[in-house]
């Protein structure tokens, strides 16, 4: 029978590192936010005002088997303040889940021990759901075998690029104006600019290749503080004071890891667009990107990302996450809309939260399908 142990303190995760990267390369659909760094980062920049609660769930062999990292935060509803009981991605990424090969397993063994132990949340919603590899209804498999009732909705949708067979293939597949445009695109640039694309991603220090190139990521930031998302109050860009300190942590460490992935347009050998994704054992994810104002017009950023995915077919990637947001801008670009979702328990004795359930009721979808 599986134990569990949790874990309340950020710092007493630091022993777990080998063991943790260990299982994080057995996990399906994994990808850089499920990494401890990742974590340790993220805790230092916004953990504040959160509970950690991490789950490590041993084997009869006292073998750590699964990790299902929890955080509890408090978020504005209609309903009123409430105490989610979630992953911590935050929105970072597009999916999250268990770390290890059992997810369910792992899954079902810490929401029960979530459930004996003294309520400190008014929702369980496991978030994010539903990524490459992973199964949507594992989670409410999980969460029934724990005794808890789950109703699993529609959290979000991400554009995905699923880059099957070959670039050419690809491109015939586009619709008609956006391949008229990335050749107008092409003609352009190349008849006034040198055009070159560059892309750097080192595999990690398990190779030797680890050196962060902060003369690329510094070319990023630069473009991003001379796009519109720059001149945006309330934005997340690269440029932006509220994360700059954060992303350029995760940059260093992510360099290391191997998932770093730095996409570039130069014009005359000035950076004029740019792409910065993490990348991880064949998936892609789009982070953050942008492109100078002064050529906003002429297609950099159309150039740029059929590049980047013709690079990645190239590579051998498997998935390029565009992420959530501007799905318009996006549709001609992916191959499918994935939907990503959540899955929730509402406990009984918290009137607000069972205003939020019969809210979503008739959103719910069977758990199982």
């Amino acid at each position: 029978m599986a134990k569990v142990h949790e874990i309340r303190q950020i710092e007493h995760l630091a022993p777990l590192r080998d063991q943790w990267t260990q299982l994080l390369r057995q996990t399906p659909g994994a990808s850089l936010f499920y990494s401890l760094q990742w974590l340790e980062i993220y805790w230092r920049h916004f953990g504040a005002d959160q509970q950690l609660r991490v789950m490590l769930i041993e084997g009869d062999d006292q073998r750590l088997t699964g990790i299902v990292p929890l955080v509890v935060r408090r978020e504005r509803t209609r309903a009123g303040t409430l105490r989610f009981l979630t992953y911590p991605l935050h929105d970072w990424g597009s999916f999250f889940g268990p770390i290890g090969p059992q997810a369910e397993n792992a899954l079902a063994a810490a929401l029960e021990h979530v459930r004996r132990t003294k309520a400190d949340w008014d929702i369980i919603e496991l978030r994010w759901l539903g990524g490459p590899g992973t199964e949507v209804a594992a989670t409410g498999r999980a969460m029934l075998s724990a005794g808890l009732q789950a109703y699993c909705t529609l959290w979000d949708q991400t554009a995905m690029v699923e880059l099957t067979g070959t670039w050419e293939q690809y491109l015939a597949s586009r619709p008609r104006p956006w391949r008229r445009n990335l050749r107008s695109a092409q003609t352009k640039l190349h008849t006034k600019y040198r055009v070159e694309f560059m892309r750097y991603r080192p595999l990690g220090a398990g190779s030797a290749q680890s050196d962060p190139r902060w003369d690329l990521y510094e070319a990023c930031e630069q473009i991003a503080a001379r796009s519109w998302q720059g001149s945006a109050r309330d934005g997340t860009t690269l440029s932006h004071q509220s994360v700059r300190s954060f992303l350029r942590e995760v940059h260093q460490e992510a360099a290391r890891l191997g998932a770093v992935d730095i996409n570039l347009l130069l014009l005359d050998g000035q950076p004029a667009a740019f792409l910065y994704n993490y990348a991880w054992h064949g998936y892609v994810y789009g982070l953050r990107a942008g492109f100078d104002r002064a050529v906003s017009q002429q297609g950099v950023g159309t150039l740029l990302l059929a590049e980047s995915i013709r690079d990645s077919f190239a590579r051998g990637d498997r998935w390029y996450d565009l992420g959530v947001g501007s799905l318009r801008v996006k549709r001609h670009v992916q191959t499918l809309l994935l939907p990503i979702y959540r899955c929730s328990h509402y406990r009984a004795s918290s009137l607000r939260a069972q205003l939020i359930r019969l809210k979503r009721a008739t959103e719910a979808l069977p758990v199982g399908q």
